[in-house]
């Protein structure tokens, strides 16, 4: 297996200006893999066991729905993190992903950061707002989306 460096990860936008000693228990967790276009890397429902960092390539994320088929939700692309259901239990897929186009990226053993992050809170706290900020950048582009298609929000009208 090839091994992740510090210089590697140091480079990735999720850890910039992190502790190099952080780093270098982060690497042990990652590997460079690659996978062709319409690779499934998982499924909505499965075991969230791992994510990953895309280095070049995109990945949609895709929910599956009764009656009308898959849908995409999102298309990531470089340095974008595939894979948040990890953070949370019960540790299961909330949406599926596929590459569509040939994607590098490194993954990431989530089992191991979690066993890290037990044994060094300071370092679970660090990355758990590091990850949130992307999920809060989403949620956003989300928002963003829903409004391009339901118009402007003074005519969006919510519903129970």
């Amino acid at each position: 297996m090839t091994e992740v460096g510090i210089e590697q990860l140091a480079g990735q936008a999720v850890f910039t200006g992190m502790d190099a000693a952080d780093l270098a228990r982060l690497a042990p967790t990652a590997r460079p893999v690659s996978f062709p276009a319409d690779r499934r890397l998982f499924e909505e429902g499965g075991t969230a066991d791992r994510f990953w960092i895309v280095q070049d390539g995109t990945v949609a994320l895709d929910l599956h729905l009764p009656d009308r088929g898959t849908l995409i939700v999102e298309t990531l692309g470089r340095s974008a993190i595939v894979g948040w259901s990890w953070l949370f239990p019960p540790y299961r897929w909330r949406f599926g992903a596929v590459a569509t186009r040939p994607v590098r990226a490194l993954e990431f053993d989530a089992r191991l950061v979690r066993l890290i992050w037990a044994l060094d809170p300071r370092l679970a706290h660090e990355l758990t707002r590091r990850f949130a900020e992307v999920v809060v950048d989403r949620l956003q582009a989300t928002r963003i989306r829903l409004l391009d298609l339901y118009g402007d929000a003074a005519e969006v009208r919510w519903r129970p």
